[in-house]
């Protein structure tokens, strides 16, 4: 059973910099599509935002909005990625999601939250 775990969440000021991580287990994670996405926690309705996503052979997408700022990566021995996001603004703040995505199937971690306020 596939389990993903993030963490690295926090609360920074405007233009401070987080680091998320998420480890997998319980999945053959070379197979898996990679990603984050975030959600507003206040706006549930809302669907989760693709953030980043990234593909074995290190090919990532970005969304315009973080395009520059946010760096994914993955490590497919130690089976984790990451996301390096730098100049953070009050409208990255959101609840982070881990998901792992092939075809047929889909899984998810828990959410870390990042808040960027002053």
């Amino acid at each position: 059973q596939a389990h993903l775990v993030e963490s690295g969440g926090g609360s920074v000021q405007p233009g401070g910099s987080l680091r998320l991580s998420c480890a997998t287990s319980g999945m053959i994670f070379s197979s898996y599509i990679m990603g984050w996405y975030r959600q507003d926690p206040e706006n549930e309705r809302e669907e989760r935002e693709l953030v980043a996503d990234i593909i074995t052979g290190g090919s990532a997408y970005y969304a315009e909005s973080v395009k520059g700022r946010f760096t994914i990566s993955r490590d497919n021995e130690k089976n984790m990625i990451f996301l390096q996001m730098n100049g953070l603004k009050p409208e990255d703040t959101g609840v982070y999601y881990c998901n792992g995505r092939r075809i047929g199937e889909s899984h998810w971690g828990l959410g870390t939250q990042v808040t960027v306020s002053s």
